[in-house]
């Protein structure tokens, strides 16, 4: 099991459309919406590294989201 942590900009006032397309993406144990550097985090978890790569991806190409920074973990 792998973790990642994604952390996403998005263009200003797409945040609701935004969040919409994240919440439908398979991979996203928890998304949340913040205020500061990132609009927004989304907790993800996936069978593997390049699963978790792959549902990074997806998230970079939705309509609206301008930049990721993303950091991975494992479970214990």
């Amino acid at each position: 099991m792998v973790v990642g942590v994604c952390m996403i900009n998005v263009e200003l006032g797409k945040e609701n459309a935004v969040r919409k397309e994240i919440s439908r993406v398979d991979g996203i144990r928890e998304l949340l919406h913040l205020f500061g550097e990132y609009d927004f985090i989304a907790i993800l978890e996936t069978e593997g590294l390049k699963s978790l790569n792959d549902t990074v991806d997806i998230i970079r190409t939705l309509k609206g989201v301008t930049s990721t920074k993303t950091i991975i973990g494992a479970e214990f």
